[in-house]
């Protein structure tokens, strides 16, 4: 079949909450992605940062064929030879004193805001049914009705009302507004480092460490949404890492299995998550064998591989050259590692253009919010690779 043949197919018979770039693809190997017509992609994306490993990594392939053949699950009924090494390692890993595995990003917001809120009421002493949860602005923590509630996106809220109560709005990278927001009901700080589907908006230095003062003295609960941010994408294991501080709660998710399978985690520490006894909360397939044991690899081959560093040097490279192109239809570049974000004035007439324009050059990468593209190879990326990219992007903006 060719590739019109399978967008004709989902475009009968699926659901259309989702507007693709029109490229079939059938296999993948490290940056490097094919479409059903056999034409060759470099893949800039990384499945919104969940293949930072590449694609098909084969140790983490190896392992997942290994696991599945022994045991895929079993449900949390029954303990399992994998979830205490994960447990372990993680925690190891983020200096973190515990861990809460879920699925998918959306599940593990939903999980932080239930330990939170119930934290609130048994340590803080706040009154039931009252706490209080900040975020920021132009956030993008999930899809469930709960998240969609705090969200400033008319399009994510537009008729999905009623939603769920307790949460403030503050603007981001605003640590006065965060100040000023805090009530002795406020349970817990909700914010990403870097807001990715934002546009990969940056907040000024020293924020996250004011955010976290401000917690501290009013004892507040810092929440990272790291989803998108962490495992090496902004050239640190976590991005927090850059201002230095320590969240007393952060959450993972995407690269946690370098795109083989759905796995996500709160990180906590032990105060927190002390506070939920058994039946107050799980997930059939959180913390399964076959997902423990692919995060493990995952995890290892992320840090021995030196994928993390690799993005702090050649996400460098990458920012300098491109605003060295010094484009005028470019607005701003701005980016931390390999989490780069290409801003176009508004009058150019949308970012959708130069994603298709790309595809056509066989570079693969989105736009958002209208007049934003964002470039987010896997980590496995080399300079020549990125050197090739250049001239695809150079080409297209002189081309324009």
């Amino acid at each position: 079949m060719k590739s019109q043949a399978y967008i004709d197919l989902e475009n009968r018979y699926g659901a259309h909450n989702y507007k693709p770039l029109d490229v079939v693809l059938t296999r993948g190997e490290g940056i490097w992605v094919w479409d059903v017509d056999g034409n060759r992609y470099m893949d800039c994306l990384s499945a919104y940062s969940a293949v930072n490993q590449g694609h098909c990594h084969p140790a983490i392939m190896q392992t997942m064929v290994d696991q599945a053949r022994l045991l895929t699950l079993t449900s949390r009924a029954f303990r399992n030879d994998q979830l205490g090494l994960l447990y372990k390692e993680v925690c190891e890993l983020t200096h973190s004193h515990k861990m809460l595995p879920m699925n998918s990003g959306a599940e593990a917001v939903e999980t932080v805001i239930k330990a939170v809120r119930k934290w609130g009421y048994k340590v803080k002493g706040i009154p039931d049914d009252q706490a209080e949860i900040i975020v920021c602005s132009n956030n993008f923590h999930g899809r469930t009705i709960t998240i969609v509630g705090f969200s400033t996106d008319p399009g994510s809220r537009e008729g999905f009302g009623p939603f769920t109560p307790g949460f403030k709005i503050v603007p981001f990278g605003d640590a006065d507004a965060l100040e000023k927001a805090i009530t002795p009901h406020t349970v817990g700080f909700l914010v990403e480092p870097i807001q990715g589907e934002a546009g990969v908006i940056i907040p000024p230095e020293g924020y996250l460490r004011e955010a976290k003062r401000l917690c501290e003295q009013h004892n507040v609960v810092l929440i990272l949404d790291e989803i998108q941010t962490g495992l090496g994408r902004t050239g640190k294991l976590l991005a927090e890492e850059h201002e230095g501080i320590e969240a007393d709660l952060t959450l993972v998710g995407k690269a946690l299995s370098g795109g083989f399978y759905p796995v996500s985690a709160v990180l906590s520490n032990k105060e927190v998550m002390d506070v939920l006894r058994p039946g107050e909360h799980g997930s059939t397939f959180g913390g399964n064998p076959l997902a423990c044991a692919i995060a493990r690899t995952a995890l290892r081959v992320l840090v021995e591989e030196g994928m993390i560093e690799n993005a702090a040097t050649l996400g460098h490279y990458f920012i300098d050259a491109l605003r060295s192109l010094k484009d005028p239809k470019i607005k701003e570049i701005r980016g931390k590692g390999l989490m780069i974000g290409i801003e176009f004035h508004p009058e150019v007439g949308g970012a959708r253009q130069y994603s298709e324009k790309l595809m056509a050059e066989g570079m693969l990468c989105k736009e958002t919010h209208d007049h934003i593209i964002r470039i987010a190879p896997p980590l496995v990326i080399t300079r020549d690779d990125i050197d090739w990219a250049l001239e695809r992007i150079a080409k297209v903006l002189r081309d324009d």
